[in-house]
């Protein structure tokens, strides 16, 4: 899977998630840029990219996952293995 496919499912995911259909996602958005997420949405949208692409992070992962930008790069780190 490339990068750029990557990048349009877990907009889709952000989008359903937070319920927002015209949400556009970028590298340096995190729980500042977005009111609306909070820790039950993090936890949600966690578990909704793993399902999504079939992997699964440890806690050490997560706790490094400051943004989307980190998230997409773990995503494409664990498709490429």
């Amino acid at each position: 899977m490339n990068r750029e496919t990557i990048v349009k499912k877990t907009q889709e995911v952000f989008r359903d998630i937070f319920d927002e259909p015209s949400l556009v996602i970028y590298n340096e958005m995190s729980s500042n840029n977005l009111a609306s997420w909070d820790s039950l949405h993090h936890i949600n949208l966690l578990i909704a990219i793993q399902n999504e692409f079939q992997i699964k992070f440890d806690l050490q992962e997560i706790q490094r996952l400051k943004n989307v930008g980190a998230i997409i790069d773990l995503v494409w780190q664990k498709q490429a293995q």
